[in-house]
């Protein structure tokens, strides 16, 4: 089994800038073997990918509506990846999941979820 643990969600106003940490653990985790990454779900909307990355970092993908403004990264050694949110626009309000899956370099169908944290962007 793995948890994440996201953090730092919270309110900020459009333009603004937020990074969300997520820490991951558990008796059978290797960073090395799991890419890593981030969905949101917005209220009344379905879940999205946003980001994610490789376990060896080489392979990077972003959601069209993110491009330019977030930036994924991951620190293997202490289990943690990391999304910095720039230009924060009304759009980006969701619930923030963690999540990982083994064996792939992009996150399609993860294997384990965080518990998620909101971000809220105001106009």
């Amino acid at each position: 089994q793995v948890q994440l643990v996201e953090s730092g969600g919270g309110l900020v106003q459009a333009g603004g800038s937020l990074r969300l940490s997520c820490a991951a653990s558990g008796r059978n985790f290797s960073p090395s073997a799991y890419a890593m990454g981030w969905f949101r779900q917005a209220p009344g909307k379905e879940r999205e990918f946003v980001a994610s990355k490789s376990s060896g970092g080489s392979f990077m993908y972003y959601a069209d509506s993110v491009k330019g403004r977030f930036t994924i990264s991951r620190d293997n050694a202490k289990n943690m990846v990391y999304l910095q949110m720039t230009t924060l626009k009304p759009e980006d309000t969701a619930v923030y999941y963690c999540a990982c899956q083994v064996g792939v370099t992009r996150l399609i169908n993860p294997n384990y979820w965080g518990q998620g944290t909101q971000v809220t962007v105001s106009s």
